[in-house]
């Protein structure tokens, strides 16, 4: 018995270039498919893109710290309340106070929920002044993990944004 023989699978053929070669050929057309199916599935399920004009935002950076500065002038106290009910929509109540603890009325405030996992899950709804200072709304959203956006513009321009992360249940 040679040890050319000995090489011989269960089958009784002998393992041969060519199938050594085929061997091969199959192991690496199985990782390049998978390869390929992950690479597209990341691709067409998540862009990685959190900003839809990030050039311009980077621009813009310095408009940004003018702009928190002077909402920092203000000296507003805002807080807000975010709670989700049976129906799965969330309610959004947000209370603006100036300075010397009055009302802040007549704004246009939006509110954002914005998904760490998935920007298509990101939703937003513009709050109604239900007592003065007081802004409301709701959106339907799924438990878990949100960056909360808030947003008031008077006559326009925008006067307050706050950002913070939070857990709904």
């Amino acid at each position: 018995m040679s040890g050319y023989e000995a090489l011989d699978d269960a089958s009784g053929r002998p393992l041969t270039g060519r199938r050594t070669l085929g061997i091969a050929a199959a192991c690496f057309s199985v990782i390049f498919a998978v390869n390929g199916y992950m690479a597209y599935s990341a691709i067409s399920t998540f862009t990685g893109e959190t900003e839809p004009r990030p050039y311009e935002h980077g621009l813009a950076y310095q408009k940004d710290i003018e702009a928190a500065k002077a909402q920092a002038a203000l000296g507003w106290s805002v807080s807000g309340h975010v709670a989700r009910d049976d129906s799965g929509a969330a309610a959004i109540e947000i209370r603006m106070q100036d300075s010397s603890g009055a009302p802040v009325k007549g704004l246009g405030v939006t509110a954002r929920l914005e998904s760490p996992e998935n920007v298509k899950f990101d939703t937003s709804a513009a709050l109604a002044e239900t007592a003065p200072g007081l802004y409301a709304g709701r959106v339907a959203v799924r438990p878990g993990p949100w960056d909360f956006e808030i947003e008031a513009t008077q006559g326009g321009a925008r006067v307050f944004k706050s950002e913070n992360r939070i857990a709904l249940r």
